[in-house]
């Protein structure tokens, strides 16, 4: 891209300070609407609102969608007209100043321009300063709720690089453009995640990023320059047309092909973004840590949540232990682990539960690195049936599992009912369990638990589910020598 694009600026750096940025880039860019103010305003509009983006996969507080919307438009709108100011520029660059060719398209892109300067200053007039403001001061201090959690932006990064890896892999196997310019935004994306939020990654990788990011910027600015030569009949004759051709689509081809060669090899930049960023178990752990913090942020009584995903393992390390829960112990663990992080989204702070809109928010979050839609309906339907009303086969959340896959849910889901039956008080009484078999049925020692206590009766109802899917009777006692 031409070098005025690139031209360096004051270093600066989170989001307070970056949507006060947009303000005060604002009121420069609206003084004519020249090539470099109209660039800083689109950066500050762009990180405000890639920020945005990380954090709202995290946090899910509506604000964020809303800043982001807040400024679309006119980042839509001047993307239009630094569209034009860069053609005007590559124009410079690449042409003679004396070519016909290019005096028309240089004339047609001045003209855009000015339409799109008029469009701009209309946008940027209706822009709602006082509510960015408003925003300015809520914002940041809920980023600064999350940002100093590591996992689950590396979990986030580790997402962006999957897709980013994807696109690659499409655009090196077609050869073609589009493919190419969804490569582009994906890098953007991957890169906005790195620098805002893994500060140590983006000093290691930032150059690398840039470079990507920029060489296929510049394909995507070529393209735009030749489909624009092509569309408004600049260059009609034969002989105009192939010289055009050969300077803009053999630029073009040349920056393609370095990219090509530059990302080739198990030693590319590809493959060291990916050895800095988690793997196997550590990869898991993430994109678990990433969905506890989102839950965290939903859930009114993180607290109970939390000792009831003890107690929850606790039953299932017991029930593997006995030979009963008939299971595979791995997967079970990992979907009960994931099924008591979101308990307690969907239950207001008023204590009402809404199962089912619990039950729905989990469905719709961002699927977790490695993990499929499947694993997040599983995970849905256990934590909705963790309370409320019993699943019921062939309806409601279980139509569509398989019967193995219904089996697995009752029984997750039994175990997550009873184990939020034993603290159904949210005071943490019961503080450990073990279990042993007494002939078919399966006894569980409560440490902790008042016999006299009204959670006793809970506790009764909440181990129905987990009786009825492992058909054996369940009985719930204190602990020998350690009632109150």
């Amino acid at each position: 891209m031409p070098k005025s694009a690139h031209r360096s600026r004051p270093v600066v750096s989170g989001l307070a300070l970056w949507m006060q940025e947009v303000l005060r880039q604002a009121e420069k860019a609206a003084d004519g609407f020249h090539a470099d103010p109209v660039h800083d305003l689109r950066v500050a509009i762009r990180r405000c609102r890639s920020i945005a983006e990380g954090l709202r996969a995290i946090d899910p507080d509506p604000r964020w969608k809303k800043m982001r919307r807040s400024a679309k438009e006119l980042f839509s709108s001047l993307g239009r007209l630094r569209d034009a100011q860069v053609m005007m520029e590559w124009i410079a660059k690449l042409l003679p100043a004396d070519d016909p060719a290019a005096k028309a398209l240089l004339a047609y892109c001045q003209t855009q321009e000015q339409s799109f300067k008029q469009e701009a200053a209309r946008v940027l007039d209706s822009f709602d300063r006082k509510q960015w403001q408003v925003w300015a001061g809520v914002l940041p201090q809920r980023a600064s709720r999350v940002q100093s959690r590591r996992e689950p932006f590396e979990a986030l990064a580790l997402e962006r690089w999957t897709q980013a890896r994807s696109l690659h892999n499409r655009a090196m196997r077609t050869g073609r453009i589009a493919p190419l310019h969804r490569l582009r935004i994906a890098i953007k994306k991957f890169r906005y995640v790195v620098e805002n939020f893994l500060p140590e990654r983006h000093q290691q990788w930032s150059e690398g990023l840039k470079h990507f990011q920029d060489l296929l910027g510049e394909i995507q600015d070529l393209t735009v320059l030749w489909d624009t030569v092509t569309r408004i009949g600049a260059v009609d004759d034969p002989e105009t047309r192939g010289r055009w051709e050969q300077l803009v689509l053999g630029e073009r081809a040349a920056r393609i092909e370095r990219y090509k060669h530059e990302t080739a090899g198990e030693d590319s930049l590809w493959q060291v973004w990916r050895a800095g960023l988690p793997r196997g178990q550590q990869a898991k752990a993430a994109a678990l840590k990433k969905l506890q913090t989102w839950a965290s942020f939903l859930d009114p009584d993180v607290r109970h949540s939390r000792h009831v995903a003890r107690l929850a393992l606790q039953i299932h390390q017991g029930l593997l232990r006995l030979g009963v829960l008939g299971l595979d112990a791995k997967r079970s663990r990992e979907l009960l682990i994931a099924a008591t992080s979101v308990i307690g989204v969907g239950r207001s702070s008023r204590g009402k539960d809404r199962p089912k809109r619990g039950e729905r928010m989990i469905k719709r979050v961002e699927k977790p690195f490695s993990w499929k839609q499947r694993d997040l309906d599983v995970i849905a339907a256990i934590a909705r049936f963790h309370r409320g009303s019993l699943p019921a086969r062939g309806r409601g959340s279980l139509r569509g599992f398989t019967r193995p896959v219904r089996r697995l849910v009752q029984r997750l889901a039994g175990i997550a009912r009873l184990a939020n039956a034993l603290d159904a008080d949210h005071d943490g009484s019961v503080r450990r369990i073990s279990i042993s078999r007494s002939g078919e049925a399966l006894v569980i020692s409560a440490d902790g638990l008042d016999p006299q206590s009204a959670l006793a009766e809970k506790i009764a109802a909440g181990r129905y589910l987990l009786e009825l899917s492992l058909a054996r009777p369940i009985f719930v006692r204190p602990k020998a020598g350690r009632r109150r």
